[in-house]
């Protein structure tokens, strides 16, 4: 049966009806986890069911139905761009130089995976919004604000069409522009042809943006190729990014990680692993195909005969293996490990392993299951070979060094089967030195030893979500996801600052991009509610850590990094805690010689698969290669006696019977869930546009006062911006540069006098402003931040502090509220006249702000509601003229 809408519609349908069934029936096993919200439910399993379907199709197919075209929203613009061919060889020629000779061996030389059918350009795509677009050119301005986003996808399916609803969110929460490359998927286009077509793609971007207004960013199989485009800028000295966001990056395409061994419940991803149903392009040829070839068996293996004298047991076994792709040896009691060089059975730490447990050349992997020692024969990973699925430059979590990149954001879903691994990157580049490779993997690569301490370490900012799937911004839909969202602009803004050294205006759309909408079975208020009481709890949220904030909004300033590290737990609410201490994440608990060894845990899954899947279409796969073999012998064009493409290679099968391109198609289910994912962008920017045309509010100056004290009209539009700056959270442990700033008459923070450019309608006396990114003095807590017990209104910071942090609850402190208003001054008394302690006035001013305090049964501090202050009596108070300020 065919892949496509109707037949994948028809698939999913009982999934997501049963889901909604289940999850009003059973709620109690999803409460205080994700799937209480009814959409992230139906997500999970939908996606799921999807790549379940899926996998009973050809690899052509699931490739074919996500490269399909998906209309975008009508405030999306969306341009293709074809990438000169010289920065493609550059790239190639970047890469060739990170390989070195012995690795250019490895791959199978320098020039098959250059090759581009039909001498096909390499395309990009540009997205942004229409509306961000048309400011920029109405102000004349060039866009500072670029992502280089990567799509993900396992390396073999995938396309831009498909993550745009993604990649357009990043654009409007950043208001940024989006650039995606269209690279080519394995298995036909293996390692190195998808890095060759991202890193020409960040070349090209050079030539038209500065780097400090790059950022990188990528999704599982995007994430991992985003990591090894960083090491090969920074070893060739090409400019680098102002940094890199990974989301669920998949860094070990070797399975060596605890996770991957779990039963994954909480994840899509299948256990065992992608399989699919054999075709041209996969599985290709087994190693003992290509040795029955070399012999010159080619018409033996076409017929599919065997020698007349064979018995039925001999005939069955020869089927059997010519469909397996494994090998199950039941007496491994002759195998000696210290006689194999490829095992790391003699390195201190390690156990004895009978077998090839360290992917390399000349050898297939072998490991012991059950007490019976497996070789492994078909290929395991579509983006590269057995050989090669521990190279550096494909599983980058084995690199000598993650250190010297620019500032790293890892989102890592709780649930998910990849997240022991991207805990261990994370730790790996801001701590190069704490997490060598193996030294099996030392070996490998001389030079590595070298780089071990070369470089310092890398700034990263790991957040953990609890219980969440690979890439959860994929249900963009959801609550949680809106929350990642949210963080990756947060990050995404301070990199930018801090990488052009200049200040950064980002939207602050909390009052049109509402998260609780739809999310929830809980009503708003509902969910609200139950938010708060966990985070106000006594501030103790799951597992006794304590709650200090949540996930920073557009325009919060970003944590201090405390050993070049944010280390931090999410959870469904955006809630915030410290994440556990590296003894004890099990992913830090892993050896360096154990990183990258084949786990028994991970094979015995996939051999079960495997035998399914060959079992169930054994007739295809003989099928498939007997057409390969007959190909084979009429003779492919090849590149030179040097060149060896791998056997999944479409360059290496080069000839007149190579497979049809198929063309793209308008994918309707494509569209809709296109549609569902853009909904809440949709219906934001209809908000956003409505607020734009609110009235403007008239905020009054004391210069404006006239006839008694009335304010004149003074009009200024509320700023929905936010500013963003790089306020040194990266300089180390401790708050470098503040210190200059502090006057030590005291401890009291610096104040100065500088003139503010006013508006025509207002004064141009000097106004007192404090910088905002100082530190409070034994603290880390700037002026600006929601842990200041300092009030300010309009930049002012005035000289006394409340007995509590101010935080979000500006409002139900009287003098909070008054010193915040904003509105009509309250009339000049006239000339004698004086405001009696006994008037009416000074008695509303007197209960309003010595509001009687408690403390409820928790501790937690309230305080007795007060009347709420009528409108005429409302007031701003007046700046102090410099003259009376320093007198």
């Amino acid at each position: 049966m065919v892949l496509n809408t109707i037949t994948v519609g028809a698939a999913v349908t009982p999934t997501v009806v049963k889901t909604y069934a289940s999850h009003y029936a059973n709620r109690k096993p999803r409460a205080q986890r994700p799937t209480a919200h009814i959409s992230y439910d139906e997500g999970l399993s939908l996606i799921r069911q999807f790549l379940n379907y899926a996998s009973h199709h050809t690899v052509e197919e699931i490739q074919a139905f996500t490269a399909q075209w998906v209309p975008s929203p009508r405030w999306v613009r969306c341009e293709d761009v074809t990438i000169p061919q010289e920065k493609r060889l550059e790239a190639a020629g970047a890469i060739i130089d990170q390989l070195g000779h012995k690795g250019v061996d490895k791959v199978g030389g320098k020039a098959w995976w250059q090759w581009r059918r039909d001498d096909k350009p390499l395309l990009a795509e540009w997205i942004e919004m229409r509306a961000d677009r048309a400011q920029r050119k109405k102000n004349g301005e060039n866009c500072k604000r670029v992502m280089l986003y990567v799509h993900g996808g396992a390396y073999f399916f995938g396309s831009v069409d498909e993550h745009r609803y993604q990649m357009q969110r990043h654009a409007r929460k950043l208001k940024a522009r989006v650039f995606a490359p269209r690279y080519r998927l394995a298995p036909q286009y293996p390692f190195p042809c998808g890095l060759q077509d991202c890193l020409a793609v960040y070349l090209y971007l050079l030539t038209i943006q500065d780097p400090s207004t790059i950022i990188l960013s990528g999704d599982s199989a995007g994430g991992g190729m985003v990591m090894s485009m960083l090491v090969i800028l920074r070893d060739q000295g090409l400019p680098l990014p102002a940094g890199a966001i990974l989301i669920s990056p998949w860094v070990d395409l070797t399975h060596s990680f605890p996770s991957v061994a779990g039963d994954n419940k909480l994840d899509y991803i299948p256990a065992h692993g992608f399989m699919q149903r054999p075709s041209a392009a996969w599985p290709p040829p087994t190693a003992d195909d290509m040795r029955e070839i070399s012999l010159h068996a080619i018409e033996k293996l076409a017929d599919a005969e065997l020698p007349r004298k064979s018995t039925q047991q001999d005939r069955e076994a020869a089927r059997q293996s010519a469909v397996q792709g494994f090998t199950v040896d039941h007496d491994p009691g002759r195998l000696h490990p210290e006689q194999n060089p490829n095992n790391p059975a003699g390195h201190e730490g390690v156990g004895k392993r009978p077998g090839n447990t360290i992917p390399g050349m000349g050898h297939d992997i072998s490991i012991m299951v059950d007490g019976n020692m497996v070789e492994i024969k078909d290929q395991i990973q579509m983006y590269a070979s057995n050989q090669l699925i521990s190279h550096p430059l494909v599983s980058p979590v084995l690199q000598p060094t993650l250190g010297g990149l620019p500032p790293l954001l890892i989102l890592t879903g709780g649930g998910e089967m990849l997240r022991d691994e991207q805990i261990y990157l994370a730790h790996k580049a801001a701590d190069p030195s704490k997490y060598p490779p193996g030294e099996a993997y030392l070996n490998e690569y001389p030079g590595a030893r070298d780089l071990i301490n070369k470089y310092k370490p890398t700034d990263v900012q790991l957040q953990v979500w609890d219980d969440l799937c690979h890439v959860a911004p994929a249900l963009s839909f959801t609550r949680p996801a809106k929350f990642m969202y949210r963080s990756i602009a947060q990050f995404g803004a301070w990199v930018l600052a801090k990488a052009q050294k200049t200040d950064i205006e980002i939207q602050d759309d909390d009052d049109v991009s509402i998260i609780s909408t739809g999310s929830d079975t809980d009503s708003d208020d509902d969910a609200m509610a139950k938010q708060q009481e966990q985070t106000m709890n006594n501030g103790v949220a799951k597992g006794g850590a304590v709650t200090t904030e949540q996930v920073g909004k557009a325009g919060d300033p970003l944590p201090t990094f405390k050993s070049h590290m944010v280390r931090q737990r999410v959870d469904r609410h955006g809630t915030i805690r410290p994440l556990e201490p590296p003894s004890e994440l099990p992913a830090l608990q892993l050896s360096a010689d154990d990183v990258g060894v084949v786990k028994p845990g991970p094979v015995s899954k996939w051999m079960k698969a495997k035998k399914e899947w060959d079992s169930k279409y054994s007739k295809e796969k003989r099928k498939v290669q007997k057409q390969r073999i007959k190909e084979i012998a009429k003779g492919y064009q090849n590149f030179g006696n040097d060149e060896v493409p791998p056997p999944s290679a479409l360059a290496g099968r080069r000839g007149a019977s190579m497979p049809k391109e198929h063309k793209n198609k308008r994918s309707w289910g494509m569209s809709m869930w296109s549609l569902w994912g853009s909904n809440h962008d949709g219906k934001t920017l209809e908000r956003e546009e409505k607020m734009d045309k609110t009235p403007e509010i008239k905020v009054a100056t004391t210069s404006q006062a006239t006839n008694g004290g009335r304010p004149g009209p003074g009009p200024r539009q509320r700023s929905r911006h936010r500013t963003v700056s790089d306020q040194g959270q990266a300089n180390g442990d401790s708050t470098d540069g503040a210190a200059d700033k502090i006057m030590q008459n005291n401890g009291f923070l610096s104040q100065t006098f500088i003139p503010l450019p006013k508006s025509s309608e207002e004064a141009s006396s000097p106004t007192l402003i404090t910088d905002t990114s100082l530190v409070l003095p034994g603290t880390n807590v700037t002026l600006d931040s929601p842990q200041a017990t300092r009030p300010k209104a309009d930049g002012i910071a005035f000289p006394f502090k409340l007995g509590r942090p101010l935080g979000d609850s500006l409002a139900d402190n009287a003098s909070t509220m008054t010193l915040e208003s904003h509105g009509i001054l309250t009339p000049a008394p006239e000339a004698g006249e004086e405001k009696m302690l006994g008037s009416p006035l000074a008695q509303h001013v007197s209960s309003a702000d010595h509001g009687v305090e408690a403390s409820d049964a928790n501790g937690v501090r309230t305080e007795t509601p007060t009347q709420e202050r009528p409108a005429y009596e409302r007031f701003e108070t007046a700046r102090e003229e410099p003259s009376a300020m320093l007198r």
